[in-house]
């Protein structure tokens, strides 16, 4: 066996600069929406509808694009909102709005509530995180397992606090471990007893058509489970054509109740006379249809399939008999979660950050960068080209093995 401390002095005399940080589509996968840029063409910007997509109004959004988008986020088109760019810039405004104004069927706003405290899957994302950080909301770890949230947990926290006022959830190859929530994971999430009467489910969607295999894996209708419950207000979902399209110039939705989507454009139409409805149009008329959304996240696959395979096959050859590493194997999605044992995640990122590879920070899977167990490393494969992927990889590979020699 090679010795790990001259196999990590050969890593570094390379000289790498390499980036595993962010869940970024590479430039290939954006080329694949070029053809979006030239429409809807000059003389062209009067959408199937009728709507002249360059004025003022349409604060929902356009519909010819939310009718492609219903099915595939499991949103009914008149309860779905086409805004923007970011979804994240939705979820932000949402809880600002809910720190501000009463939600349906609250009885005070938020920020006279005195503590507000959600709940974090972990390991999560961070950038989740992040907004709750920012508006002064508690976040409170609670683990994830192969079908979900430790449901157990959560409605025993829920039941019994009423300052817990929602949860987080990626429920579709969730940011890292590529979880699926299990349908009775989402039906208890739709239906379980909760001391706030305005609790809410931040339900981000994010992957909802990212697949890396050919078997597209469908979730259970949380909107749905929770009209069912008697619990129509809970779930607000969220998704955008970010990792789709344009990850900069494309559309972000939300989707909620009829109740909640009346108070969040009323609310909304006080800092914004509308969404860029030219870019919703050109949406529509490249994407056409679900099934040419598909079709098109079928292109995405083909590209970024086999750099996940990569790291599959890097790690397994050298750690499938290695006590204490395990790594996800997700089916769609844009992470690999590896996981070394307690301890060693800060130093395998350090020796790698000296080499030249860039990893996410260790603890960024986690409330206020703290990984109690410092253990979870995410891994973002699909930025860089292959041949960097192999070599970022190896890399990590190498630093892991130091990091065990020296415990």
């Amino acid at each position: 066996m090679t010795d790990p401390a001259a196999a990590y002095e050969e890593l570094k005399a390379q000289g790498l600069k390499l980036d595993l940080t962010r869940g970024k589509p590479s430039s290939e996968q954006l080329d694949l929406a070029a053809p979006m840029l030239d429409l809807p063409g000059a003389g062209h910007h009067v959408s199937p509808k009728g709507t002249d997509t360059r004025n003022y109004g349409g604060g929902q959004g356009l519909p010819e694009l939310r009718e492609i988008f219903a099915p595939l986020v499991q949103v009914p088109v008149e309860q779905l909102i086409a805004s923007n760019n970011s979804s994240l810039e939705l979820m932000h405004d949402t809880l600002v709005h809910a720190l501000l104004s009463p939600l349906p069927g609250a009885p005070t706003r938020w920020v006279d509530a005195g503590r507000v405290a959600f709940l974090a899957p972990v390991p999560g994302y961070d950038r989740h995180y992040g907004v709750c950080e920012r508006l002064g909301i508690e976040l409170l770890p609670v683990p994830m397992t192969e079908s979900g949230p430790d449901m157990d947990e959560v409605e025993r926290l829920v039941a019994g606090d009423p300052s817990i006022k929602g949860i987080w959830c990626v429920p579709k190859y969730s940011n890292p471990d590529g979880v699926v929530y299990s349908d009775e994971t989402v039906r208890r999430l739709a239906s379980m007893e909760t001391a706030a009467p305005d609790f809410r489910i931040m339900w981000d969607n994010a992957y909802a058509v990212h697949h890396l295999t050919s078997d597209e894996i469908e979730i259970a209708d949380v909107l749905a489970l929770a009209a069912e419950a008697g619990n129509p207000d809970r779930p607000f979902v969220f998704g955008s054509t970010s990792k789709i399209t344009l990850a900069g110039s494309g559309v972000a939705f939300l989707g909620a109740s009829q109740a909640n989507v009346d108070w969040w454009l009323a609310l909304t139409s006080k800092r914004t006379i509308g969404p860029d409805k030219v870019n919703h149009l050109r949406h529509a008329l490249f994407l056409r249809d679900a099934a040419g959304v598909r079709a098109h996240m079928a292109a995405h696959r083909e590209l970024i399939a086999p750099k996940f395979a990569m790291v599959q096959r890097l790690l397994s050859d050298a750690f499938s008999d290695t006590e204490g590493v395990t790594w996800t194997e997700p089916k769609g999605g844009y992470f690999v979660s590896l996981v070394v044992p307690d301890g060693l995640a800060s130093e395998v990122v350090r020796l790698a950050k000296e080499a030249g590879i860039a990893l996410t920070p260790a603890g960024a899977t986690h409330p206020y960068g703290k990984d109690p167990q410092d253990a979870v490393i995410r891994l973002a494969p699909t930025l860089p080209p292959l041949d960097e992927i192999e070599r970022a990889m190896a890399g990590v590979v190498t630093c892991v093995q130091l990091a065990l020699a020296r415990r």
